[in-house]
Order: C-alpha cells, then structure tokens, then sequence
C-alpha cells in the first residue's frame, strides 16, 4: 500500500485550482455548471427566440421583437450544465516501472497523481467524477459523484492498488492491457456523454487505441489522452550490458544497450507518432508527460491551451 499523502501535492492543486476543466461535447446534466447544455431553458446564454404559446411565461418575452413584427416570440437560452467525468488510470504491469530507484516513483505513481489533481478540480467546479482502474479489464472503480468526501475515497483506492503478483522486482509479473476492451466496458457503464481522461503508457498494440476511441467518438464522448512515460523509456540511457525483464510476462532478455540503442529510439519515436495521429484522428486531445517532470506546470499548461481551444470551437458554434 502506498501513502496517499504522497499523491496530494499542494503545489500541484494550487496551480490548477483556478483553470477550468471545459468539456468540448455539448454535455447532458440537471445542475448548473460550467457546461453547454443541449437543453434549451432560461439561463445563462441566449440561444434563439421561440413563438410564443398559451400558457409560457410572459416574463421571457421579447417586447423589441414584438414591436417590430408584431407578433409574440420567447428568449430561450443555452443552459449549462455538469459535467460526467472518467478518469481511466492504467494499473497493468508497465505502469510498475521506475528508473530512478532513489524515489521509485513509478509510472503508476504519477498517474495516479494526475488522476488526483484531475478529481480535485472537476470536484471544485461541481462535476460528476470517478475513477475506473485498468489492465486487461476494469478492475475496481468508485461511483460517480460530486461531493467532497468523495476525493478522498478516489485518494484512497488509488493507493490500495496492487500492480504485481509479487513484490519481487526482479519475478514481478502484472497484467498486460487492452483498451478496446477497456472502453467497451467503460462505454457501457455510462449512459450520458462523458469526459475520459485516458492515463496510460500506452504500451498496447495501437490497433486497439485506434478501435477504443473510435467507439468513443461513435458515442460522441471526449477524451484526454494523457501518456505517462519514465525518462529512461524516453531516452534509453543504458550503456553496459543489462537484463531486462518484461513486466508483463514477456520474460528476461540479456542485451548490450548500445548495440540496439539506436534501432529502440526510433521505433519509439514511429509509437508516439502513430499515438498523436490516431488521437489527432478523432479530434482528442493528446498529452506526452516524462515522469521526472514537475506535474503542476505540466497539467497547469496543458489545461490553459486546451480551455482556449474549447472557447475557440464554442464561438465557432
């Protein structure tokens, strides 16, 4: 079990606390909040004029249109609404990998960090959030909820994951992950359109990716995809003969780092480009975070850029 204090920084919360997290779809919800609304009420935005019918509420009338045609047309208005947010955090046998062994802080760490500072703010501003946790299926999850107490049951159950079947490093075993079926599980359990935040190292055959958010658009949900990667998976500093271990169960291999240093690099830099086209593809937003990077300017400047595309898209409207 890990802390959970030691995914609450403050300095992180503190950074995000006053952006907004805005939804690119238009949202289905009751409650008022920071979100466009495909119901149309008398609130807020002023969204088009109805003709009037016995029994409306004269108070919505519009006296400047009926002075010049008239006839009796009504104000509606663009409500806003709450938003649905899931948080989809990878807990397969990947995401137990740590370079630096003086922190060993895990990719799963961070994430699970992300997720916390995430919940943070979508509890701030009044919207439904909870956390569904990952590998080749959705192994535990919260409810969905605003309320505060709530943060902490997500802080909690985030720090209670067991990753491995053992606390060997050197025999650890995990899960591997599949996101196809991952989102076809998720896709199920949510009714109304919803915001995904998508944590993972996306280390899965991108067939699946393309398929999961493929099913995802089809439904008109949005998705964040947030790749979480450790430095060493980035650059492959390695220099003298090494095993590695697959954490999934791919085994032990024995090699010399800089014999396939090269051939590595460039095979990872072909994922992440195919990751950002498929992404790209369907119109989501797309985040690649090194791990030994500070989490609140990261998440603080991601955020800003894609609020100023969302209001962008909605004047467009």
């Amino acid at each position: 079990m890990t802390n959970p204090d030691s995914y609450l920084d403050p300095q992180t919360l503190a950074s995000i606390g006053s952006l907004p997290l805005r939804a690119r779809m238009i949202v289905e919800g009751i409650m008022n909040g920071q979100h466009s609304s495909p119901y149309q009420g008398f609130s807020i935005e002023f969204a088009q004029h109805r003709q009037y019918t016995p029994g409306d509420d004269i108070r919505h009338l519009d006296w400047k249109v009926f002075g010049r045609t008239d006839k009796l047309y009504l104000k509606q208005y663009q409500q806003e609404t709450n938003l649905e947010m899931v948080i989809a955090l990878d807990r397969s046998g990947s995401m137990n990998f740590a370079s630096d062994t003086k922190t060993n802080w895990r990719k799963y760490d961070y994430g699970a960090s992300l997720a916390v500072a995430l919940s943070y703010l979508a509890l701030q501003q009044q919207d439904r959030v909870g956390l569904q946790l990952f590998d080749e299926h959705v192994r535990d999850a919260t409810r969905q909820s605003n309320t505060h107490e709530h943060w902490r049951s997500i802080v909690d159950i985030l720090a209670n994951q067991q990753l491995t079947d053992t606390t060997d490093a050197q025999e650890a075993i995990g899960h591997g992950t599949d996101l196809n079926r991952v989102f076809e599980e998720i896709l199920a359990r949510h009714q109304h359109r919803s915001l995904i935040v998508l944590i993972s190292d996306l280390f899965d055959d991108l067939d699946m990716l393309h398929k999961a958010l493929a099913k995802a658009a089809h439904r008109r949900f949005d998705v964040i995809v947030l790749q979480v990667l450790d430095p060493a998976e980035i650059n492959f500093p390695y220099r003298s003969v090494s095993d590695f271990v697959g954490l999934e169960g791919q085994g032990k291999l024995t090699v010399h780092p800089t014999a396939i240093r090269k051939a590595y690099l460039a095979a990872m830099d072909e994922h992440l480009t195919q990751i950002q086209n498929i992404t790209r593809k369907f119109r989501f937003d797309y985040l690649k975070i090194n791990t030994a990077q500070s989490l609140g300017p990261v998440l603080s400047h991601f955020l800003a850029r894609r609020n100023a595309s969302v209001a962008r898209q909605a004047a467009r409207r």
